[in-house]
């Protein structure tokens, strides 16, 4: 699974073979048929632990969800556990697949079950939106690098992404929005 894990996420699901997903593993291609079948069937097996990446969503405080949110970008998965979802979908050429399965990973996740745990309007919005943080900070931390986030301590970043993560968490309601202003971020400080 790790070595299958490692590939896909290098290479994508049209780019990895099962004799690369077997030489990476160190076992004969025929031990990866006889456990998965084929390679649509160790895919959707990576895939399913990749989405295990999101389950601390269904029980997770809400009040904790922007350390969790830290805690992946800035610990990880790294390359060589789990493939980030978004990059097995980048280097797939024919992206179908992947793309299905991260849409199906991400409506399960957060459009359908964390969306639930939402307060106000626009839960399921709001849930996706969370989703795109996740998924982008851990991108461009982990695999962009990008300098500024590759190099600043995570006790630097913690304060934004509670600024960022928390309308999401619990918006404004409309009759209380000029009260809340500041803290719900649509007005000055």
């Amino acid at each position: 699974m790790s070595a299958a894990a490692r590939c896909f996420g290098k290479y994508g699901y049209d780019g990895t073979s099962i004799r690369d997903i077997a030489k990476a593993a160190d076992v004969d291609a025929a031990l990866v048929y006889r456990y998965f079948g084929s390679k649509q069937g160790l895919f959707e097996a990576v895939a399913h632990h990749a989405s295990a990446l999101f389950e601390p969503l269904r029980h997770l405080p809400l009040e904790d969800v922007p350390d969790w949110i830290l805690r992946l970008a800035f610990d990880g998965p790294g390359e060589d556990e789990i493939p980030h979802p978004v990059l097995t979908m980048l280097r797939s050429p024919s992206r179908e697949e992947a793309v299905a399965r991260l849409r199906s990973d991400v409506t399960e996740i957060f459009s359908e079950h964390f969306a639930r745990r939402l307060d106000g309007p626009d839960a399921q919005v709001r849930a996706e939106l969370l989703a795109a943080w996740a998924l982008g900070m851990t991108l461009m931390r982990l695999a962009v690098q990008t300098p500024a986030l590759s190099s600043v301590p995570d006790s630097a970043v913690l304060p934004y992404v509670r600024k960022a993560v928390d309308p999401l968490l619990r918006p404004c309601d409309e009759r209380e929005e000029t009260n809340r202003a500041c803290r719900c971020g649509r007005g000055g400080e």
